[in-house]
């Protein structure tokens, strides 16, 4: 029988209290040390492969490019940058499957899914969605105006531009019956910052957004979809009969 996690157990005891935290989720946060210098070069990469892609409206205030900029982008700065992206996911990875890897977690490998590019201005957003076919997602915010602007905003003021993320305690508000008791619920969402080199990872079934956004500069930033495998083959557990 293969040793694997199953549902936790409250054991009994006569003494002892246990109380558990349960279902937590894990985001990561990363900044990488060359965005000074790469961003500005990423971002006119990016403007001509908008220019350049027929299917785009070089006016309009949103554009998604096709998701296979991880072999369409030829410079060394840009395979540093995938390996920044890399370790970051696994790193992001390691914390959320601290007790699931245990003894595998050196035999893992990072497959990029899919890498793409988006460009927003003039208030356009993206609505709540999920990723799926992958485990972690994640944003690379590659041009963004600073903080002390794009906070100025006479509507959007500090939510300009933000990714908001919604936690699972988000689905029970609509019939949740608030008191103080389950005061928790309350923390449903997150909203993190665009800055300029700013890495998020987090897992693919999290519900998230870019909030509009206007500034002087449109907001370009890299989305991408990954997995990781174990040699030998992703199965974690064997199948028992309890």
């Amino acid at each position: 029988m293969a040793k694997r996690m199953g549902p936790t157990r409250l054991k009994h005891s006569a003494v002892d209290s246990q109380i558990l935290s349960l279902w937590g989720c894990t985001i990561g946060t990363h900044l990488f040390d060359d965005a000074s210098s790469f961003n500005p070069l990423l971002a006119r990469i990016l403007s001509s492969i908008r220019a350049m892609d027929a299917s785009s409206n070089r006016d309009a205030p949103f554009y998604a490019s096709s998701d296979d900029l991880l072999h369409r982008i030829k410079i060394p700065e840009w395979e540093h940058w995938v390996r920044f992206l890399i370790d970051c996911i696994g790193k992001t990875a390691r914390v959320a499957n601290g007790q699931a890897w245990q003894q595998d977690a050196e035999n893992l490998a990072v497959e990029l899914r899919g890498l793409w590019c988006q460009f927003t201005n003039r208030g356009a957003h993206h609505d709540i969605h999920t990723h799926g076919n992958c485990s972690w997602s994640g944003v690379y915010v590659v041009q963004v105006d600073p903080d002390e602007s794009r906070e100025q905003h006479p509507v959007f003021s500090g939510r300009n531009g933000v990714t908001r993320f919604y936690g699972p305690y988000f689905q029970t508000l609509g019939g949740a019956s608030m008191d103080y008791g389950n005061a928790y619920l309350q923390q449903s969402h997150i909203d993190i910052t665009p800055v300029t080199g700013r890495l998020v990872v987090f897992p693919s079934w999290l519900p998230h957004q870019a909030l509009p956004y206007q500034g002087e500069s449109d907001r370009i930033i890299l989305s991408f979809n990954a997995s990781i495998h174990r040699q030998g083959g992703d199965q974690w557990a064997g199948y028992s009969a309890a």
